[in-house]
């Protein structure tokens, strides 16, 4: 951008390098229908000049690392928020300076518009071919991980009943009313999102620490954007918007509608066979694979959707998430 905000400016680390952003910088990561990438030819002039990276720049001091990347898509690409839906973001963070890459989903086609001078060019990039350009070295590092991220969205599914059954806080007294206040959490978090970390499936490990590669391997200005010390390779989630399913049962059936981001089923019979139900409905959509994690304490049901396919969280855990505990 043309005209300098306060956070506009460069971050020198104690080495000499230096990063754009005196609030840290975010850049946002659109992938349409078809699995292309929106990517941004970056001005001859610019940090990194000519090469392809993602729409962003220098946050503002009062904005987040998602309304930083959206303002700047926006102002440099066109890019409409209403058109996305958020599905992870990571942050790589150096101690002194951090950089946020926001992906998200195009839920309609649009087009791109190069609408001030840091860009050459903008344009869709079948993801098998973005490894072909000469990237910003940043988005190089961590292209591998955002892109094996991509390839399928996470959904939760809650068995409501035991979620409000895990605490003993009297919500038996009113189950449509201890449902309706589950709900609305989770509809906020749905919308807030949560920390990546904490929807991993009972028994999976996190993904393993990165190996940094040899001096030959990797170019100086590669490494000059990964953090050595990190346990996650560059371009792994911190933070995650997955769809959200609610199973309700029996009395908690009359509970409301108005819940954004939730998805609320409502079983015919028991509740159990109704999670099974959406996660085998999940599973068999048409596109990528999804990863499903199942919500629940019950062993039984457990087992089942693990045959499925899918994960298992602990309430306790998901409460503490969402903010319920």
């Amino acid at each position: 951008m043309n005209t300098h905000e306060p956070a506009d400016g460069w971050v020198e680390a104690p080495d000499g390098r230096r990063f754009w952003g005196r609030a840290g910088a975010a850049g946002l990561l659109v992938v349409d229908e078809g699995g292309r990438v929106l990517l941004q030819h970056r001005a001859d002039w610019s940090h990194f000049g000519g090469t392809w990276g993602l729409p962003g720049g220098a946050r503002h001091h009062d904005e987040s690392a998602v309304e930083g990347a959206l303002r700047e898509s926006g102002e440099e690409a066109a890019v409409p928020g209403d058109a996305l839906r958020l599905l992870f973001s990571s942050e790589l963070d150096l101690g002194f300076w951090s950089y946020t890459t926001v992906v998200a989903r195009a839920l309609r086609p649009f087009d791109p518009v190069v609408s001030d001078p840091e860009s050459i060019a903008l344009g869709w990039v079948p993801a098998d071919h973005v490894a072909d350009l000469p990237l910003h070295p940043g988005f190089a590092a961590s292209w591998p991980r955002l892109r094996a991220e991509l390839a399928s969205d996470v959904h939760v599914v809650v068995d409501v009943a035991n979620v409000l059954g895990s605490r003993p806080d009297g919500w038996w007294r009113d189950r449509v009313g201890a449902t309706d206040r589950l709900l609305a959490v989770l509809s906020r978090s749905a919308g807030t999102g949560v920390a990546a970390s904490t929807l991993i499936p009972d028994g999976d490990e996190p993904s393993p620490g990165r190996s940094v590669a040899p001096a030959s391997d990797v170019t100086h200005d590669a490494r000059a954007f990964a953090d050595d010390s990190a346990t996650e390779p560059p371009g792994a989630p911190t933070w995650r918007w997955p769809t959200v399913t609610a199973v309700v049962e029996g009395e908690a059936r009359a509970v409301g509608d108005a819940f954004d981001a939730v998805t609320v089923v409502r079983a015919e019979t028991d509740g159990d066979s109704a999670v099974v139900a959406r996660v085998r409905s999940l599973l068999a959509a048409p596109g990528p694979v999804p990863r499903v994690v199942v919500v629940t304490a019950d062993r039984a049901l457990a087992d089942s959707v693990i045959a499925e396919g899918a994960g298992v969280l602990r309430p306790g855990a998901f409460r503490r998430a969402v903010g319920l505990d």
